[in-house]
């Protein structure tokens, strides 16, 4: 089946890269700006608890390396356990001045990192109605990716296996269905666990909106390789999808067919 190329548009931005980048656990900032510029990203996570924003601050903080004029800023909620935290964050995040964007995690559990969905669905709501565009991170339950929806979420970000892990897509089965949802409206973005190029081609083979990455590429051997090779495997899992798959079949089908040989 092939799909219809439908453009990536995010709290009202129309963007050509399908590819988000965090900042966390880069060993140098310059080693973090190489990153950014080789996987041609448009988005950039920053974790506003880990940033000093004073104005009188004795070296430069992450913000202060990015091109803001081409770089859509997304201040996250990363660390925050509790709604309230969240929700603090967020409102420090959007009295830098710099935007209004904000990817919203409440973590429930400190040893796997998964979200609390029911606290994330109640944050989305809140920041919606004070005119946040909120990105949310979430589990790859569709019936929560639909009440994201229902309370103002501009993405839905469901992982792809715990955050950090590598691991990948271990089940396809969750965000698949999201994607498949008539109901989720709005772009859907594969955030956590991502942990080599072909695991990007993957999420975006089955039709996901973008993806998010951090540490695969924060902690690879070399970032700035790392992430043009997953900007291709973005890229190509793309236009996979666009293609159309064949189907999957039980048995053989011979690429030369016997019917139509003019040689017997």
């Amino acid at each position: 089946m092939i799909h219809e190329d439908k453009p990536l548009v995010i709290g009202g931005k129309t963007l050509k890269s399908r590819f988000i980048l965090g900042t966390g656990k880069y060993d140098m900032h310059e080693t973090m700006v190489k990153a950014i510029e080789a996987s041609a990203t448009e988005i950039v996570t920053v974790a506003i608890r880990r940033i000093d924003i004073s104005e009188d601050r004795p070296e430069k903080n992450i913000i202060d390396y990015l091109d803001l004029d081409r770089i859509q800023l997304l201040p996250n909620t990363a660390g925050c356990y509790t709604l309230e935290d969240a929700l603090r964050v967020s409102r420090l995040a959007r009295g830098l001045g710099i935007t209004n964007w904000i990817k919203l995690e409440v973590i429930g559990d400190e040893k796997t990192l998964l979200p609390d969905v029911g606290a994330t669905i109640e944050g989305t709501k809140i920041l919606t109605d004070e005119g946040f565009i909120v990105l949310p991170y979430t589990n790859d339950d569709p019936i929560a990716a639909r009440k994201l929806v229902e309370a103002g979420a501009a993405t839905v970000m469901p992982l792809a296996s715990p955050i950090g892990s590598g691991h990948g897509l271990i089940d396809f089965s969750g965000i698949k269905l999201i994607i498949e949802d008539p109901a989720i409206t709005v772009p859907v973005v594969v955030d956590a666990g991502l942990g080599v190029p072909s695991d990007a081609a993957q999420a975006m083979e089955l039709g996901a909106d973008a993806v998010l990455v951090n540490t695969a590429i924060a902690e690879a051997g070399d970032p700035e390789k790392m992430a043009k090779g997953f900007r291709l495997g973005v890229e190509a899992g793309r236009i996979g999808y666009l293609a159309g798959r064949i189907e999957k079949k039980v048995y053989a089908s011979a690429s030369s067919p016997m019917a139509g040989r003019v040689n017997e």
